[in-house]
């Protein structure tokens, strides 16, 4: 009798092969943004969002599928109020981060487009004093010198 309930007490955890089958896609969904923001692949900024996002997407999937074991199955629990709440957590979580990056985008201060070079040494070389303000304001630090001074 403990036995049939020492099976049914773990019939919920994950195997070992389950876990690392989860940890690799959840890796490989991490590598590809990462590689392609960092490689600067992709010039089209539209697309590179859509492709984080999809893989963003991809991997909550991934972890509500091998860590939270969520599956179609009724006896592990995966009804459809828990898919729907999930579905509910990953629009607010995909609007919200688009939503704080753009007024982010939006609402910093720009730098000037032109008028400085920046040298090897970090030296900020500027064509005039106002566009070293400009820096200043932005909260560039650093050595700021105006050109031809």
């Amino acid at each position: 009798m403990s036995s049939a309930h020492d099976h049914a007490s773990h019939e919920g955890h994950g195997t070992v092969k389950t876990l690392m089958t989860g940890f690799v896609l959840a890796a490989i969904l991490t590598i590809i943004p990462f590689g392609l923001v960092m490689a600067d692949a992709i010039s089209s900024k539209t697309l590179l969002i859509s492709i984080i996002m999809i893989c963003a997407v991809a991997q909550i999937l991934v972890h509500l599928r091998y860590f939270l074991l969520l599956t179609s199955e009724q006896e592990h629990g995966f009804t459809m109020a828990s898919a729907l709440l999930a579905l509910i957590l990953l629009l607010i979580v995909l609007a919200g981060s688009l939503w704080v990056m753009h007024n982010m985008n939006k609402y910093m201060m720009p730098l000037p487009e032109s008028g400085y070079t920046i040298m090897d040494d970090g030296t900020i070389v500027c064509a005039t004093p106002e566009i070293a303000e400009q820096l200043r304001d932005a909260g560039v630090t650093g050595n700021i010198v105006i050109q031809n001074q």
